[in-house]
């Protein structure tokens, strides 16, 4: 496997050697499909190539709100890299794709070789902290039209994407807002040309991120 097929950036940085070592054995991320879930022991790190996934906390109430997001530049259950042994939060894809994932003590071994894999993942988590801090202050000032424009714009980032397919609902609960503040939102969005979005019958929304003329 050559290190140029990789769209993953941190595979791509990677040389031949390290990639044997990982063992890396291909994934299909459909829809919601659950990644980590609250309490359960990770097994595995992934590296998503197309698609992208979410990391939610989620609450008493059964509610959640999206903490993290994961796309092609991401590495999935680094933490267990660094003593996790159980997932604190849950992640699922929230658009479908594929990748690759290696077996975790097979990550840990790599890992604790001190080299490039290491160096790489530990810059990932300072890129991870950096954008969770961005996240706070553009929830503490921003109004909910910012915020969901800034949301759909990194979206379209990590899916390598200007068109992808979300449900009200689920951007409600990324945002910890509800469905009609989404609606509005969006509707005053589109007014503004900055995004299109389609209705279909299954709920979901089709939004297009791209500036219309």
């Amino acid at each position: 496997m050559q290190t140029g097929d990789f769209k993953n950036t941190l595979l791509k940085a990677l040389d031949a050697e390290v990639i044997a070592r990982l063992h890396l054995r291909p994934v299909t991320f459909e829809l919601e499909h659950e990644i980590e879930f609250p309490g359960n022991p990770i097994s595995h790190v992934y590296f998503v190539e197309v698609g992208m996934a979410s990391m939610t906390t989620t609450f008493k109430d059964g509610s959640q709100v999206e903490v993290g997001m994961f796309g092609y530049e991401s590495v999935i259950g680094i933490s267990a890299l660094m003593g996790t042994k159980q997932s604190l939060n849950r992640v699922y894809t929230q658009i479908a794709g594929s990748g690759y994932r290696c077996m975790l003590d097979t990550a840990k071994a790599e890992f604790g070789r001190c080299g490039v894999f290491q160096r790489l993942t530990l810059r990932y988590v300072q890129a991870q902290l950096v954008q969770a801090m961005q996240s706070a202050g553009c929830n503490a000032k921003h109004n909910f039209e910012q915020r969901l424009a800034r949301w759909l714009l990194i979206c379209a980032d990590r899916a390598h994407s200007d068109t992808f397919k979300m449900s009200q609902e689920f951007l409600a609960d990324m945002l910890g807002s509800t469905r009609p503040t989404v609606s509005l939102a969006a509707v005053q969005l589109k007014h503004e040309h900055l995004i299109e979005y389609t209705r279909h019958l299954d709920s979901y929304q089709e939004f297009d991120t791209g500036i219309t003329e």
